[in-house]
């Protein structure tokens, strides 16, 4: 019944985040934390290329990793426009075995609490650095969650054609730490529906103790927290994304 970031949504995603789109200074931020590595860079999550190509262009040697097959094609079209060829592998961030290892791996805002099993995914990732990696992880806050409401967003591709998404936010389950949403996407063409897809929306949160102990747990040192792509800036209240960092020993 549901897709999982396929045509519609990577279309969307292509339209509202071009390659170099910074996202509340993300790229800024990562390019600056990464400084001096010279092996090569993981980024997980990679969708269309909008964080990897701006990496690539500043001489970082970047693989990029993803689920969707979609965005994994959307990248590759986007980079060969570059005149860039990364290598890009498409998988399960929870139980992938690559024969690179990493200096760094990355996943820049948000995008790990859409994995399901953070335990596995962080273990993968230990496995695939280099004794002294590092991984470096966004987490997001639902401090603005309100169920019930529904958003409608308008995307005009073009004269003809434009992508309608609705955003339903089914629930918040604090036991299990997740939001849900439900996401509608509808593509028209003048005028008439011609293609639609509905996608399943979860996104899991974390404390900042329960994170340093899943890290701790699985063999991580060092461990820091930045709020707000401010580097070792302690999180409030009032902050929605917390960057943690972490080295293998």
């Amino acid at each position: 019944m549901f897709s999982y970031y396929g045509a519609l949504c990577t279309e969307v995603y292509d339209f509202t985040k071009p390659e170099g789109y910074s996202i509340d200074g993300d790229i800024e931020y990562y390019l600056e934390r990464l400084k001096g590595t010279r092996g090569k860079i993981l980024e997980a999550c990679v969708g269309s290329g909008r964080f990897l190509i701006p990496l690539l262009e500043k001489g970082l040697i970047v693989d990029g990793f993803d689920y969707s097959p979609e965005m994994l094609d959307s990248c590759r079209k986007r980079c060969r426009e570059k005149g860039l060829n990364p290598k890009l592998y498409e998988g399960n961030l929870s139980s992938f075995s690559l024969e690179s290892k990493y200096e760094a791996i990355v996943i820049p805002t948000g995008s790990f609490c859409l994995i399901e099993n953070a335990t596995d995914a962080l273990k993968c990732f230990y496995d695939h650095l280099i004794p002294g990696g590092r991984v470096i992880v966004d987490l997001q806050i639902p401090n603005n969650w309100r169920t019930g409401e529904i958003t409608i967003s308008t995307f005009p591709l073009s004269n003809e054609e434009g992508i309608l998404l609705e955003n339903k936010s089914i629930e918040i389950n604090w036991v299990d730490q997740y939001t849900l949403s439900y996401l509608k996407y509808e593509k028209w063409r003048k005028g008439k529906l011609v293609d639609t897809e509905i996608q399943k929306f979860a996104m899991r949160w974390y404390g900042i103790e329960e994170f340093k102990l899943i890290l701790e747990s699985i063999g991580f040192s060092d461990i820091t927290c930045s709020a707000d792509y401010t580097y070792k800036k302690q999180p409030s209240k009032e902050c929605q994304l917390i960057t943690f960092e972490a080295i293998r020993k």
